[in-house]
């Protein structure tokens, strides 16, 4: 029996640069009209939690559309891949890559796992865990933000890229379109990217996937208040806001974001800076766009990334697209 390989980590984003990153991502999304917070700082220890409650919600059908796509689809994806490193990108646990490694070890052709995530903490926990339940894999785990340290990911090998939970949708069109060219200059010609899409449908189910009754999402967008009071001595009073999440049709994505119940200013003491609100006025903090199969793909052409495969669920929620690199 192979051996547990010790997972290596290589750690391009510290403390001070998460610190110093908040502060600049804050002072420019609430000085622009419209507001807009980059949605990555929902992302505390407590919105994690939060995030995890809202999967496992009835009416949150992304995640196990997409876990069930994995499991009925990974040994497909690794035969047309036939990766030996695989390399995943806001990893998390990796909780749903393992239908992938668990294909790709059956096949024989990995040898090396690289997840990439923003949280030190979090990806030594998960790094080490997928060690030990893959013994002889090599697991290289990279801290960064993928605005700055995709350039920063190990090369070599045949690689497929992933990109799960419908992330790419929280990307507007023209950063989704840097993002990806990004993601295609650091892969070779015949490489792949995996990418999982939340796909267009019936109005009332989206929203409402976005804005359960129970009060979880609603909950998971305020704390983005509490995440500013407690770093930045911010002055938000959470009761002052109501989250609201609508379709917009013309973009075609989900919006959401706080409205303001009141005209109000709010001072943030570490930036020195007070933020004015209108009444009704709404600060968004996060875009999740759904997808036409056939206009993504356009997309992905854009940037030179030719579909191979799309792989849906039953009732045809979710798909994930895999394309090679031109």
């Amino acid at each position: 029996m192979a051996d547990v390989i010790i997972p290596q980590i290589d750690v391009h984003l510290g403390p001070d640069d998460l610190d110093a990153a908040l502060r600049a991502d804050l002072r420019e999304g609430l000085t622009i009209a419209p507001k807009d917070l980059p949605p990555k700082w929902l992302y505390d220890t407590r919105g994690s939690d939060l995030f995890d409650q809202i999967t496992r919600l009835p009416e949150y059908y992304p995640t196990e559309a997409e876990r069930s796509i994995l499991l009925a689809h990974a040994d497909d994806i690794v035969a047309r891949t036939r990766a030996e490193t695989i390399v995943e990108l806001g990893a998390g646990t990796s909780d749903k890559t393992r239908a992938l490694l668990d294909a790709a070890r059956a096949e024989g052709t990995i040898r090396r796992f690289i997840p990439f995530d923003v949280s030190e903490t979090f990806l030594r926990d998960a790094a080490l865990l997928l060690a030990e339940r893959y013994p002889g894999l090599e697991v290289h785990g990279v801290v960064g933000d993928f605005d700055r340290h995709l350039d920063r990911i190990p090369q070599g090998d045949r690689r497929l890229i992933v990109l799960l939970g419908g992330t790419i949708g929280n990307f507007q069109p023209v950063e989704r379109k840097e993002f990806l060219s990004d993601i295609v200059a650091g892969l070779q010609p015949g490489d792949h990217v995996l990418l999982g899409t939340d796909l267009i449908k019936s109005v009332a189910r989206m929203e409402l996937a976005y804005d359960d009754p129970e009060g979880v999402s609603a909950a998971f967008a305020t704390n983005v208040l509490h995440v500013m009071n407690r770093t930045l001595g911010a002055e938000f009073d959470p009761s002052h806001f109501e989250y609201v999440a609508r379709w917009d049709h013309d973009n075609e994505w989900i919006d959401m974001g706080l409205r303001s119940r009141r005209e109000q200013a709010v001072h943030i003491a570490e930036l020195d800076l007070d933020v004015h609100f209108d009444e009704g006025e709404i600060m968004r903090n996060e875009v999740s766009s759904k997808f036409d199969t056939e206009v993504f793909s356009d997309e992905l052409a854009a940037v030179g990334l030719d579909v191979v495969a799309w792989y849906h669920d039953d009732d045809r929620d979710f798909g994930v697209s895999l394309s090679t690199v031109r």
